[in-house]
C-alpha cells in the first residue's frame, strides 16, 4: 500500500481548494484500489467540496471535522482541509455510513453497514477505519458502545482505528463524512482487506493523580450514579469540584478521570475518561466512555510535559515495531485528544515539533485532534490486542 497527503488552507473558494488538492497529488500513481481520508475545519461545506473532488477522484472518501490537523510536512494546521489517499493493487477498500444514530438504533445500523461493506471483500478484513460522534446527552451511545459494536460485527478479531469528530470546542458543530454525505450523528466506516499488516501505538498522556479516589458502587456503561456511599454529584461537591451546571464538558476537559478496565482473561489497562454532563435529579455523571461498576475512579492531572512525552513515546514505539517487523510501511495515521491540545497552553505546534524530522523518507503522515480516539491496546498479561475507546491519548496507526 502506498499513500500521499495534500493540504489547503482554503475553505471559502472550494473550486480553488479542490484544485490545490489535485495539484499536490498530480503525478502520484493511483493503483487499482484507493480510499481517501479527509479532515476539515467545521465551517467547510463538505458536500460541495466532495462534489468537486469526486469529478477526478473516483474512490470513496471518509472523514470528519477537526479542531486541528497534524501533517508530516506542514506540522500543525488549525484551519483548512487535509487529505490522505491510500492506494494499492493488492488491497480492497469499501466505505459507507450509518443513518443518524441514537441509543435505539446504533447497534442495528452499525451491523447493517458492516454487513453491506464486507460483501465487497473476497478475503479477510484486516482493518476497520471509522469516525463518529461524541456523547452530548444520554440518548447517544458512548465511544465504547460504538467501538464494541464494530468489533462484534467483525467477529471480534479485526482492529478498529479512528476517532470522534471534533470542532472548535462548541461541542455541537462536529460532522462525520462519507462520500457525498455529512451527518452530525453518523458513523463512517471503511473496511480494508488484502496485503496489509496494521501496527498500532496508543499512549496515555496522564501520569499524575490528585487525591480524589473512589470506588464506583453503581454505574451503567458510561453513566456513574454512585461513588462509595455518595451520589456522583455529591462526591464531586465534597471535593470542591464544579457541580452547578449540567453541561460540564468544558469544565472538566483538563481534569481526566482515570479508571482501569479488566477483561476476563486477566488483562487490564488504565484509561482516561472525559466527564460530559451531570444529572442533578439522579446525581449521576455522564462520561464519554465506559466506567465499569466496582472499579476505582480517580482524577488525573494533565500537563504539557506529559503530552509531549507521550508523543515521543508513541513514535519511539511504532518506529521500533516497524523496524522489527521487516515489512515495508509507507503510511502513518495519528490521533491526539483535544484535551491534550488545550494542555499545550498556546503552543499548538508542540506535538508536531516532537515528531518533525523523525518520519522516515517516503512515509506520509496525517492526523487530527479528536473528541475521543479509537485504537487497539495490548493487554498487560496475554499481549492480546483489544479495541478500545480512549480520551487523553495519542495514537498511531502504521500501514
Amino acid at each position: 500500500m502506498n499513500s500521499i497527503t495534500a493540504y489547503t488552507e482554503e475553505i471559502d473558494d472550494l473550486n480553488g481548494a479542490a484544485e490545490a488538492l489535485f495539484s499536490q497529488v498530480e503525478g502520484f500513481r493511483l493503483q487499482k484500489n484507493s480510499l481517501a481520508i479527509l479532515f476539515a475545519e467545521e465551517d467547510t461545506d463538505y458536500p460541495r467540496l466532495y462534489a468537486l473532488l469526486s469529478k477526478k477522484w473516483k474512490f470513496p472518501i471518509i472523514g470528519c471535522t477537526a479542531t486541528g490537523m497534524l501533517l508530516g510536512r506542514e506540522g500543525f494546521c488549525g484551519i483548512g482541509v487535509s487529505v490522505m489517499i491510500l492506494t494499492a493493487d493488492d488491497c480492497t477498500f469499501s466505505a459507507g455510513m450509518t443513518e443518524q444514530l441514537d441509543m435505539d438504533n446504533y447497534q442495528s445500523e452499525i451491523e447493517r453497514v458492516y454487513r453491506e461493506l464486507s460483501a465487497a471483500h473476497e478475503t479477510e478484513i484486516k482493518l476497520i477505519l471509522s469516525y463518529g460522534a461524541m456523547v452530548t446527552g444520554d440518548n447517544y451511545p458512548s465511544g465504547d458502545d460504538l467501538v464494541d459494536t464494530l468489533t462484534a460485527a467483525a467477529g471480534g478479531n479485526v482492529p478498529v482505528y479512528g476517532g470522534a469528530a471534533s470542532d472548535g470546542f462548541s461541542f455541537d458543530n462536529f460532522q462525520v463524512y462519507c462520500n457525498d454525505r455529512a451527518l452530525h450523528r453518523g458513523q463512517a466506516v471503511a473496511l480494508i482487506s488484502g496485503k496489509v499488516s496494521p501496527r498500532f501505538a496508543c499512549i496515555n498522556s496522564v501520569e499524575n493523580k490528585a487525591s480524589f479516589v473512589y470506588k464506583v458502587t453503581k454505574s451503567r456503561t458510561n453513566l456513574v450514579y454512585r461513588l462509595g456511599e455518595r451520589t456522583f454529584v455529591d462526591a464531586l461537591k465534597k471535593a470542591g469540584m464544579e457541580v452547578e451546571k449540567s453541561d460540564v464538558v468544558r469544565d472538566y476537559i483538563l481534569s481526566p478521570f482515570m479508571v482501569s478496565i479488566h477483561w476476563k482473561d486477566g488483562d487490564s489497562v488504565e484509561v482516561a475518561r472525559n466527564l460530559s454532563m451531570l444529572n442533578h435529579e439522579t446525581g449521576a455523571g455522564l462520561f464519554l466512555g465506559l466506567i465499569p461498576e466496582g472499579s476505582i475512579l480517580s482524577v488525573g492531572v494533565l500537563n504539557r510535559g506529559d503530552v509531549q512525552r507521550s508523543v515521543s513515546e508513541a513514535f519511539d514505539r511504532i518506529f521500533k515495531d516497524l523496524m522489527e517487523s521487516g515489512n515495508e510501511y509507507h503510511t502513518l495515521l495519528c490521533n491526539s485528544c483535544c484535551s491534550r491540545f488545550l494542555a499545550l497552553v498556546g503552543n499548538a505546534s508542540a506535538e508536531a515539533e516532537t515528531y518533525h524530522g523523525r518520519v522516515p523518507p517516503g512515509v506520509s503522515l496525517m492526523g487530527y485532534y479528536a473528541f475521543g480516539e479509537y485504537c487497539p491496546v495490548r493487554g498487560d498479561k496475554t499481549g492480546k490486542d483489544y479495541n478500545m475507546f480512549h480520551n487523553f491519548s495519542f495514537t498511531v496507526l502504521a500501514l
